[in-house]
C-alpha cells in the first residue's frame, strides 16, 4: 500500500526552465509575426491566445500556484474544497448544481494573489484567505496555493459549463474529482480528460468518496480507473483516494498539493504543455522545408514567356525587323526611291517605342507605348503561368502556404501592365542611329546616280545641239561605246546590282537586330517578372523558412 501511495503522489520530476520557456514563447511570438499576412488568422488564434495568456500569467505572481478542483455533479468536490481549507467556504447541499460560481481559497499572504484572482475572474465576494494566528505553522506548507472550486462541468446551466471551460484554460494544475458511481463517465473522459493528455505533469485524479466502497472494492475501482486514464493518454498521472468522513481522508491530495506548491513548477509546466500543443498544431501548418524557386525553373521560364507575350514582345520584335528593313532600304536605295520610302510611316515609331538607349534625351519624353493590349488568350496564359509559379513554389506544403504563394504571385497583378509597358519603353532596341554600312552603300548609290544623271545629261545635250543645227558634240569613246552612254547605263546597272546585293544583307541584318531586340526585351520583361511576381513569392518562401527556424526553437524543451 505504501508503494502504491508513493506512486500515486508522484509528480513528474522533469523541471521546466523559466528562461527556456520564455525563449520558446518568444519564438512563437516571432513565428506569428513572420507568418502574419501569409497564413489565415483562425488557425493561429490558439497560438496568439497562448502568447498573450502566458505573458500575463508569468507577469503576475510567480509565488502562487493556482489549482482547480473540477468534477461532475455529486462528485463531492465542494466538500473536498472545504475539507482542504478546513473551513466551510463553498456551499454544499442536496440541490444540484450546488456550486454556481467559482470560489477561491488563498493560503498565505495575498501579495500578487489579488491581481491573479482578478485575472482569473473570481469575484471578490467569493475569495477567502486561509490564514489564522491559531494555525501557527500548520498551514505554512500550503502558502502560495490558490485553490478554486469550479462549477460542475456537467451542470444544466450553460453559463456554468462555460465558466469551467474558461478556467480550465487558465489554471496551473487541475485536480479531477470523480466518485465511485461516475468515474467512468464518457463525457468527462472524452471531452475533458483526453484533452489534458499533454498536461500529465499538471493533472491529478482523485477518487473521492471511497468510504462508499468496501476495502476489497477500492483496489478494483482504482485499477479500472487507471485503465481508463491510460486509454485517455494520462498514464502516470497521480491517482489518489480521498474521503471527508475520516480526518486523514484528504491527506493524499494535500500531500500532492504541498509538493506542487513547494516546487513552484505547476504554472511553468502548464504553460509548457500548452506550448507543446500549440507547436504541434503550428508544425502541421508549416510542413517540410521548401527551397526558393531557381532562375532555371521551368515555371519561371513559362512565366517569362507569358509575360513577354502579354507585353507584346513578338509585336515589338516584328516592328523592329520591319523598321530595320524600312530604314536600311531608305538609306541604301536609289535617292528617288528613298524619297518615296520616307513618305511611308516607320513601323517602330507607330508603336511609340524608343529607338535607342533609355538615357537618350529624345526618348525620355515617351510616357507610354502604343503596343496593342494583350488578347484574352494572352491574359489567360499569364494567369495560368502565375498559378503554375505559385503551385511550384508551394508544392508539398500544407494548404495555407500554396494559397499564400498564389496571393503573393498575384499581389502586384494590377501593376503589371504599366510595368511591362515601362520595360518596353526603357529597352534599347538598337535602332537609334543608322548603320555605317548603310551610309557607305548610300554614298555608292549617290555616286552611280550622279554618274547616270551626268551621262543622261551629256546625251541630251548632244541631241539638242544636233536638233538646233549646232556643231555636233563629239563624245569620248571607250572602245565602241560613248562615255555618256557608258555613264548612263553603267550607273543604272550598278545601282540595280548594288540594290540586288544589298537586299539579302538587309533581311539578314533585320533578323539579327530583331533577335538582339528580343533578347533585350526578354531580359527587361523577366526583370518585371522578378520584381512583381517572383520576389513576392520568394518573400513567402523566405517567411516559410524563417517560420520553420523559429519553430525549432519553440519546439526545443
Amino acid at each position: 500500500m505504501g508503494g502504491r501511495l508513493r506512486e500515486a503522489l508522484r509528480i513528474a520530476d522533469s523541471r521546466v526552465d523559466p528562461d527556456q520557456l520564455v525563449a520558446r514563447l518568444e519564438a512563437v511570438h516571432r513565428f506569428l509575426g513572420i507568418v502574419d499576412g501569409h497564413l489565415p488568422d483562425t488557425p493561429l488564434v490558439p497560438a496568439r491566445t497562448l502568447v498573450e495568456r502566458a505573458g500575463t500569467r508569468l507577469a503576475l505572481s510567480r509565488n502562487h500556484t493556482v489549482v482547480a478542483l473540477a468534477g461532475a455533479t455529486g462528485s463531492g468536490k465542494s466538500s473536498l474544497f472545504n475539507a482542504m481549507a478546513r473551513m466551510d467556504l463553498s456551499p454544499v447541499g442536496v440541490r444540484r448544481p450546488t456550486t454556481g460560481m467559482t470560489h477561491a481559497c488563498v493560503w498565505g499572504p495575498l501579495d500578487g494573489g489579488t491581481r491573479l484572482l482578478d485575472w482569473l475572474g473570481v469575484l471578490p465576494r467569493h475569495r477567502f484567505v486561509r490564514e489564522s494566528l491559531l494555525d501557527g505553522q500548520d498551514e505554512s506548507t500550503m502558502h502560495g496555493l490558490i485553490l478554486l472550486d469550479l462549477p460542475d462541468f456537467d451542470s444544466v446551466q450553460h453559463a456554468h459549463r462555460m465558466e469551467v471551460d474558461r478556467l480550465l484554460g487558465l489554471v496551473d494544475l487541475v485536480v479531477w474529482v470523480v466518485d465511485p458511481q461516475k468515474y467512468a463517465d464518457r463525457v468527462m473522459h472524452r471531452r475533458y480528460l483526453r484533452e489534458f493528455r499533454r498536461h500529465r505533469d499538471v493533472t491529478v485524479v482523485v477518487l473521492n468518496q471511497t468510504d462508499r466502497l468496501s476495502p476489497a472494492e477500492v483496489p478494483r475501482v482504482l485499477a479500472d480507473l487507471r485503465r481508463l486514464l491510460d486509454a485517455d493518454g494520462l498514464d502516470g498521472v497521480p491517482l489518489v483516494t480521498t474521503t471527508i468522513t475520516e480526518p486523514a481522508g484528504p491527506d493524499g491530495l494535500r500531500a500532492a498539493l504541498e509538493r506542487a506548491v513547494a516546487e513552484r513548477q505547476a504554472a511553468l509546466r502548464r504553460l509548457s504543455g500548452d506550448l507543446d500543443s500549440v507547436v504541434v498544431a503550428l508544425d502541421t501548418m508549416v510542413g517540410e522545408p521548401r527551397t526558393a524557386l531557381a532562375a532555371d525553373d521551368p515555371a519561371v521560364a513559362t512565366l517569362d514567356r507569358a509575360l513577354g507575350t502579354a507585353a507584346g514582345v513578338p509585336t515589338v520584335v516584328a516592328a523592329v525587323e520591319q523598321a530595320y528593313r524600312h530604314r536600311a532600304a531608305a538609306a541604301t536605295d536609289w535617292p528617288l526611291f528613298r524619297l518615296l520610302r520616307r513618305l511611308r510611316s516607320d513601323p517602330l515609331r507607330r508603336l511609340h517605342l524608343p529607338q535607342g538607349a533609355p538615357n537618350d534625351p529624345a526618348e525620355s519624353l515617351v510616357a507610354a507605348t502604343s503596343v496593342p493590349e494583350p488578347s484574352a488568350a494572352d491574359k489567360s496564359a499569364l494567369a495560368l503561368a502565375l498559378r503554375t509559379v505559385a503551385e511550384r513554389a508551394g508544392a508539398g506544403l500544407p494548404n495555407a502556404w500554396p494559397a499564400a504563394m498564389t496571393a503573393a504571385a498575384r499581389s502586384r497583378l494590377a501593376d503589371l501592365p504599366d510595368a511591362l509597358d515601362g520595360a518596353l519603353a526603357s529597352t534599347d532596341l538598337g535602332m537609334s542611329r543608322p548603320r555605317r554600312w548603310w551610309q557607305l552603300v548610300g554614298a555608292v548609290q549617290w555616286l552611280v546616280t550622279v554618274a547616270a544623271a551626268a551621262g543622261l545629261g551629256w546625251l541630251v545635250l548632244g541631241y539638242a545641239m544636233r536638233a538646233l543645227g549646232l556643231p555636233e558634240l563629239r563624245h569620248p569613246m571607250v572602245g565602241e561605246v560613248p562615255v555618256p552612254t557608258l555613264l548612263l547605263l553603267g550607273g543604272l546597272l550598278t545601282g540595280l546590282l548594288v540594290a540586288a546585293l544589298t537586299r539579302p544583307v538587309i533581311r539578314w541584318a533585320a533578323r539579327w537586330t530583331g533577335q538582339r531586340a528580343e533578347a533585350q526585351l526578354t531580359r527587361a520583361v523577366a526583370q518585371v517578372g522578378e520584381e512583381h511576381v517572383l520576389d513576392p513569392v520568394r518573400t513567402v518562401i523566405a517567411a516559410h523558412a524563417d517560420a520553420r527556424t523559429v519553430l525549432e526553437v519553440a519546439r526545443h524543451r
